[in-house]
């Protein structure tokens, strides 16, 4: 029986506050720009019509809980792939989405509320 993971400071959905590459605050209230991470080394974000679904490992960054991440999914009718990071500065998750060959923005997001 493989052992169970213990919950990770990233785990749950957080809110894209900011990008550097993309406005966020265009976005319309039902398409709220996020970035989740879930318990099974997996997760998801969207922002405008870019969705993907990722598969993360954790790890620390300079002492601080992280996660690295490949993803793959759609930007409107268009398949697209890439790599990311996100590391926990204070109360607030810091990264960088990555698209294969192409675009990249950091992003700052903050704890989503349940």
């Amino acid at each position: 029986m493989a052992k169970r993971k213990p919950n990770s400071p990233l785990q749950g959905r957080w809110r894209i506050v900011s990008m550097t590459a993309w406005d966020v605050e265009e976005t319309v209230e039902e398409l709220q720009p996020f970035i989740e991470f879930e318990r099974n080394d997996g997760g998801q974000f969207q922002f405008g019509c870019v969705y993907g679904e990722m598969d993360c490992r954790l790890t620390e960054r300079d002492g601080k809980p992280a996660a690295e991440f490949s993803w793959e999914g759609h930007d409107e009718d268009e398949q697209v792939f890439g790599r990311g990071w996100a590391v926990l500065e204070g109360d607030r998750l810091e990264g960088m989405i990555i698209f294969h060959q192409g675009d990249e923005s950091g992003f700052v997001a903050e704890r989503a509320e349940e």
